[in-house]
């Protein structure tokens, strides 16, 4: 019992001592990463840190150049946001200190960019010189160059995404192909498949979180065309032919991002190309099902994480408005005004707020995304996209 009682005293002194002396401050500068992200500010080359705990900006990283059509991606471990730059920068950022880590000019005008599901391999999307490039995550040294060529020279590269098995999907607008670029080899060389027959001017494209499906919207033509990564040979099987664009040449203000894309239980919810109009698509037979009459030409389609509701915005002149169409009966159920130029919408993991950006009032708002209500304003510098980390786990984003 005396042993006993002197060992308890001195664990109890150790606990103390390491408790309240020596791990106080290390705790103090500890931080995780989860429920973190970056808001873009695109008129002034940086972006926001951010809380989503705190609902609040925790720092701003500057010196991105131009961000004015940028994404991110993050490393598994969340400690890394990886961004993509109009003026072809790749710049990697450190979430945690809130600095800049490095930054290459690798191409002349880029779209957008992708991890590899291990993390090891970032690629970016270049107009401008045609293709795509792949990069080592850690170092940002240039692992392999993927020109997109084709007969009439080099092709825009659009809708990069990564795929299971260390692969990237991404398609060529002026040759209407669509590429896999597999690295599961090790090699630095890839193999690449080509796959043509995608249609006429294929703007942007997305791949279900299963990795099985890359779906790419057609801007030169009625419908879409998909694909099934599952399948050997992979071959382009077109879809929704009928859907009207085509048939009607409407004008298009801002072109709608299929990266947006909403799956709500078995259905896609899908922007149409210069309608007023969202479909709704059955995810195993891609037929259409219905369609949604909505405030304009909707740009980004966005599903709570349950599916239940789809948050929706629009392009210029009508960008002021999100609204909310129930999936149950694909009927818009509110309507919200947050001010002039809505340009993205990100929801928390669980879905229990939405963060939305309204450049024109230089604010991002978060809203609950179940009551519609305001719950918090947070100051940006003409914000555009909202990415959190959460998006390390999910393949395609």
């Amino acid at each position: 019992m005396i042993r006993l009682a002197t060992l308890s005293v001195f664990v109890v002194s150790l606990f103390v001592l390491t408790g309240d002396t020596a791990t106080r401050p290390l705790q103090e500068s500890l931080r995780g990463t989860g429920n973190l992200g970056v808001v873009i500010e695109r008129a002034s080359g940086s972006v926001l840190i951010i809380d989503t705990t705190k609902r609040a900006a925790l720092a701003r990283v500057e010196g991105l150049g131009d961000l004015s059509h940028a994404s991110v991606v993050f490393s598994p471990s969340q400690q890394y946001a990886y961004v993509f730059g109009r003026d072809g920068g790749l710049s990697k950022i450190n979430m945690l200190t809130s600095t800049l880590a490095r930054r290459i000019i690798q191409g002349g005008n880029s779209i957008g960019g992708a991890i590899s599901d291990d993390g090891t391999l970032v690629a970016v999307s270049n107009y401008e010189p045609g293709g795509v490039r792949v990069f080592d995550a850690a170092t940002l040294e240039l692992v392999a160059d993927i020109p997109a060529n084709w007969k009439n020279g080099r092709s825009k590269t659009v809708g990069l995404v990564d795929a299971p098995g260390r692969r990237f999907v991404f398609t060529l607008w002026d040759a209407g192909e669509t590429w896999i670029a597999d690295f599961s080899s090790g090699a630095t060389t890839p193999s690449l498949t080509k796959i043509g027959g995608v249609g006429n001017q294929p703007y942007d494209a997305l791949i279900t979180a299963d990795g099985r499906f890359y779906l790419t919207g057609l801007f030169g033509e009625d419908g879409m065309t998909v694909f099934d990564l599952w399948q050997t040979p992979v071959v382009a099987r077109r879809i929704l032919d009928a859907y009207g664009r085509g048939q009607k040449r409407l004008p298009v203000y801002k072109m709608p991002h299929l990266e947006g894309w909403a799956l709500a239980g078995d259905r896609f919810v899908l922007p149409a190309i210069g309608r007023h109009e969202v479909l709704w698509v059955d995810a195993r037979s891609f037929k259409e099902l219905r369609r949604t009459k909505v405030h304009g030409q909707p740009v980004f389609a966005v599903a709570r994480p349950d599916g239940r509701h789809v948050w929706v915005n629009f392009a210029h002149p009508r960008n002021d408005t999100v609204q909310v169409i129930d999936a149950p009966t694909g009927t818009v159920v509110h309507e919200l005004k947050p001010g002039r130029a809505v340009l993205h919408m990100e929801f928390l993991p669980r879905g229990n707020e939405v963060w939305v950006s309204v450049r024109d009032s230089n604010v991002v708002q978060v809203y609950d995304a179940r009551r519609f209500t305001k719950v918090a304003e947070i100051p940006a510098k003409s914000p555009s996209g909202i990415f959190l980390t959460a998006r390390a786990y999910r393949t395609g984003l």
